[in-house]
């Protein structure tokens, strides 16, 4: 029998991603999120929702419904920084919001979209916020039994245009104005997944029981440098991309690694086979010119 499952925030970047892989497996689909999306299929159920609206999020979800999950809220960290009220309000009210729902339709399974920086001290009220959703999860799980997965995404990519798809947008610029700017000095280190191969592991985690009550770091397999994911950019545009680097503006981001420290033990699970770095910025290449005006 085919699972229902909700997908709140699944017209956005990473959301997406999941409800087309939910899609390609069969599983009984409806997507909750605030506007619908250019990427989502005419025929997916989709419904009109803000998780700040308490009985909407609960009518949301049907009792009938197995697994919920979260990828709505604030997921732009440098906007998060200058918006602590409204980061707090949808990543921590708007999830417990999600969880009542689940609570009261008696979901068997709730997976939570939290982030790399919720292992940080970097990530400011965005992980924070990110950190503080978890440990509610954890004692809705203590108070209700309410099963769930926390997922740590690291740096997530993808050919589609959302404004937090860091990647899409660096090469856009870089081909609309011939530059690329940064932050940092490029001594940044990232382990980039594309958001494919994060989606069919956050569908599998639904899929084995080892995964209950278990918090999962979902990254990339290889370290880039920020400087040599610029190099790369300048290489397969083949233009003269200048490279610009403030060393100033990157205060809220890690440098080397997310683990300033450990709030729970977590494990990282690895896509393979997964998409080439190379071929995941050749799409982004793609898109951007087939969006240019």
């Amino acid at each position: 029998m085919r699972k229902n499952v909700v997908v709140f925030g699944g017209a956005g970047f990473l959301g997406g991603y999941v409800v087309n892989e939910l899609e390609k497996r069969r599983y009984n689909i409806t997507v909750v999120d605030i506007q619908k999306s250019k990427y989502l299929r005419p025929t997916t159920r989709f419904i009109q929702c803000d998780i700040m609206d308490k009985e909407a999020v609960k009518t949301a979800v049907p009792a009938k419904t197995d697994v919920v999950y979260n990828f709505a809220g604030f997921a732009n960290l440098d906007s998060a920084i200058h918006a602590p009220l409204e980061t707090t309000q949808l990543n921590v009210i708007g999830n417990l919001h999600i969880l009542e729902a689940a609570i009261h339709a008696n979901v068997s399974r709730f997976i939570y979209a939290s982030s790399a920086y919720a292992m940080n001290n970097m990530g400011s009220f965005y992980g924070i916020s990110k950190l503080a959703s978890e440990k509610i999860i954890e004692e809705y799980y203590k108070r209700y039994g309410l099963k769930y997965t926390i997922v740590r995404y690291g740096s997530v990519y993808s050919e589609r245009d959302f404004d937090n798809n860091y990647i899409y947008n660096l090469v856009q610029k870089a081909i609309k104005e011939q530059k690329i700017e940064h932050g940092g000095d490029g001594e940044e280190v990232r382990e980039y997944i594309h958001a494919a191969d994060a989606a069919k592991l956050s569908v599998q985690l639904i899929e084995n029981e080892d995964f209950d009550n278990q918090h999962i770091i979902l990254t990339g397999s290889e370290k880039m440098k920020r400087k040599e994911l610029f190099e790369m950019i300048r290489e397969i545009l083949n233009q003269n991309i200048e490279i610009i680097y403030s060393g100033n503006g990157y205060n809220h981001h890690y440098k080397l690694s997310p683990y300033s420290f450990q709030p729970t033990a977590s494990k990282k699970l690895i896509a393979n086979p997964y998409i080439d770095m190379g071929q995941g910025i050749l799409e982004c290449i793609k898109e951007v010119y087939k969006n240019l005006p």
